[in-house]
């Protein structure tokens, strides 16, 4: 039986990894049986002979893991690992929810994801509430014609410029 309070020390976490090393820290982490997220888009990459279909992480520089306490540092220890994502000097807390969100969003192909880490202006706080992105909370930072919305992911301080109509979106009050 599972220790329901163990449970609920397992959080999920964001690691920075060095450049282009995403897939190596996701596969060394799964070697370690540490559980770890690498959110993958499929992208038509050109060359000058021909044309492919690869998969590329969606969030550059990114690895996310569900980790306790106890392995914090083994995760740390892993190649290619820079360190956490932090906010107020300690490792950010990605809720469930918003992995979860991730993870419905990359099973979709009929919606293109643009990624941007710039940071924008504060504005209005909004969730996705219908469509493959459903659930996903952010700061709405810009809109760009009838069906174009940049939200910002704000623990993890990505942008993700994404095409929906403004149906799909509702404000929800500052906490």
């Amino acid at each position: 039986m599972i220790n329901p309070v163990s449970v609920k020390q397992i959080k999920w976490h964001v690691v920075y990894t060095r450049s282009r090393a995403e897939k190596k820290v996701h596969e060394e982490l799964t070697i370690r049986n540490i559980e770890s997220f690498l959110p993958l888009q499929k992208k038509l990459r050109q060359w000058k002979d021909r044309k492919k279909w690869v998969e590329m992480p969606l969030l550059p520089g990114y690895c996310f893991v569900h980790i306790s306490r106890k392995e914090y540092d083994k995760v740390l220890q892993t190649n290619n690992v820079v360190g956490y994502v932090r906010f107020d000097g300690k490792a950010a807390v990605i809720p469930d929810d918003q992995i979860y969100a991730l993870k419905q969003m990359i099973t979709q192909f009929d919606v293109e994801v643009d990624v941007s880490e710039k940071n924008f202006r504060k504005g209005k706080k909004i969730e996705i509430i219908a469509g493959p992105l459903m659930g996903i909370r952010g700061e709405l930072i810009a809109q760009r014609g009838k069906n174009r919305f940049v939200v910002r992911i704000m623990q993890i301080n990505t942008t993700f410029s994404v095409e929906l109509s403004a149906d799909k979106l509702s404000y929800i009050p500052f906490s």
